[in-house]
């Protein structure tokens, strides 16, 4: 404003926080549900509840619901769970935006509110748009009694979240997805309807769904002759859809060091022997959470 007259001389335009900017994905996420294998369950409940009130709301409108207001994706480390989350944004065409929780617990009082809520403020300026927040436990740990000023700085960051998810009308174009491997520590005020009203277990693969894994991981690579991919599923009892996805590129680096043309049987078998090693040693290491069941 003008000093003497206080007339308005010039508009000042609103400002984004870098931080916040960079947080969308502006390159096009290159991950279809043609590569997700053994999670077609999960898929579908993924599709009604983002895909669908994005693409096609007029089904609610008809039937007379709202869809579900945010997707809680849970499950073990490596089973796939960022990458269901990449594959709804590429069909959707939605904005995608992606934080890891831990991004949100800032240094100073107010600042990690701050950036929640310039997330959802971009999230609506440039709807349609997914917000998913990986590694949610960080933020929305349940909130405990006694707590030091560092709890209650992300205890303050939790609030905002909820007021944000609460805050929406209706979130019409707006979905939100997040992920978490421990369940059971999230603050009970998160997940109720409302807020999350879909939770979707992310389990280890089982036999069937580790050959349709193993196939996509190897579709680009030479490979000689038949591969016996049953017998590869049967052998990676208890490993996870990116333990798989290093015994693929494994498989690869024998190749290489053998200096062969071709990827044969004998190189995956090798890097199955070499996973499973890595994969034990990981188990036996402290801090290592156990597997955890829900039950909703």
């Amino acid at each position: 404003m003008n000093q003497h007259t206080l007339a308005i001389a010039e508009v000042i335009p609103s400002t984004e926080e870098p931080f916040v900017a960079a947080m969308e994905v502006i390159e096009s996420v290159e991950v279809d549900y043609d590569q997700i294998g053994g999670l077609e369950e999960q898929i579908q409940e993924l599709q009604e509840a983002v895909e669908l009130p994005l693409i096609d709301p007029e089904r609610f409108v008809r039937i007379g619901i709202e869809p579900p207001k945010g997707v809680l994706l849970y499950g073990l480390p490596g089973t796939g769970k960022t990458l269901l989350a990449k594959a709804v944004a590429h069909r959707t065409n939605a904005t995608f935006i992606r934080v890891v929780g831990s991004e949100l617990v800032q240094k100073y009082i107010g600042d990690g509110s701050k950036l929640v809520r310039e997330i959802f403020e971009m999230a609506r300026k440039k709807a349609p748009s997914i917000i998913f927040i990986d590694e949610l436990d960080s933020i929305a740990a349940r909130r405990l009694n006694e707590t030091t000023g560092a709890d209650r700085e992300v205890q303050r960051t939790l609030m905002q979240l909820l007021a944000e998810m609460d805050g929406f009308d209706k979130r019409k174009n707006i979905r939100i997805i997040a992920a978490t491997n421990r369940p059971d520590v999230l603050d009970p005020a998160i997940l109720r309807p409302g807020r999350f009203d879909r939770l979707v277990h992310v389990p280890m693969p089982g036999v069937e769904a580790r050959g349709k894994i193993l196939k996509i991981h190897c579709d680009g690579m030479t490979l000689a002759g038949e591969i016996d991919f049953k017998k590869l599923a049967k052998a990676t009892e208890g490993m996870s859809g990116a333990d798989l996805k290093a015994i693929a590129t494994e498989a690869g680096m024998f190749a290489i060091r053998k200096d062969k043309e071709l990827v044969e049987m004998g190189d995956f078998l090798e890097a199955v022997a070499k996973v499973s090693v890595a994969a034990d040693t990981q188990k036996m290491m402290p801090g290592i959470p156990p597997e955890t069941t829900m039950f909703v």
